[in-house]
């Protein structure tokens, strides 16, 4: 795992963390790269269902989402988090791209907006979609980085928000799709 921009999360006060998310590992991943700030991931309110996974979750500090809706609750829960400073991580693409291009969702730019001092860092990951090709090592790469038009604008709207933090992060992580076929 080669990890670059970490000390991003270093700096005092709440942080959204924006990334892409192409593997099912990607959150572990961030969660690991961040290396040692619990990162608070939105999580498909699905997983919870299963006792053992729920448990582990609320461990680990996850908040679970009702994907496909605005999840007023969940949001909620997220800014909840932001105002006590805490890091908050956030793929707004909803799901897995499985290679396809995805159109990014506005609730990253909402969280965003919504607690003032929130500082953005936009995160790439690349090479998680080839764990699945194991026993070959992949070569795993988490980028944090500063988006390139920089922190939020006065005015910017929650969804122009995320879809220019989106684009800084695509740039970086072209979509991909996991599997041994590749």
């Amino acid at each position: 795992l080669r990890v670059r921009g970490a000390e991003l999360l270093d700096d005092p006060g709440p942080i959204l963390i924006v990334a892409n998310h192409d593997s099912q590992w990607d959150p572990l991943v961030v969660g690991v790269a961040a290396r040692g700030v619990q990162v608070r991931a939105l999580a498909k309110a699905s997983l919870w269902s299963n006792p053992i996974v729920a448990r582990v979750l609320d461990g680990m500090g996850q908040l679970p989402i009702e994907r496909g809706r605005a999840d007023v609750a969940a949001l909620a829960a997220a800014i909840a988090q932001l105002e006590r400073g805490r890091c908050v991580g956030v793929f707004p693409e909803g799901t897995i791209s499985r290679g396809e291009v995805m159109r990014p969702l506005s609730g990253a730019g909402r969280l965003a907006l919504a607690v003032p001092g929130t500082r953005v860092v936009a995160v790439s990951v690349t090479g998680a979609v080839d764990i699945v090709r194991f026993p070959a090592r992949p070569r795993i790469t988490v980028e944090f980085f500063e988006p390139l038009e920089g922190q939020p604008h006065e005015g910017e709207s929650a969804i122009k928000l995320t879809r220019r933090i989106m684009a800084d992060v695509r740039a970086r992580a072209p979509f991909v799709a996991a599997g041994r076929g590749r």
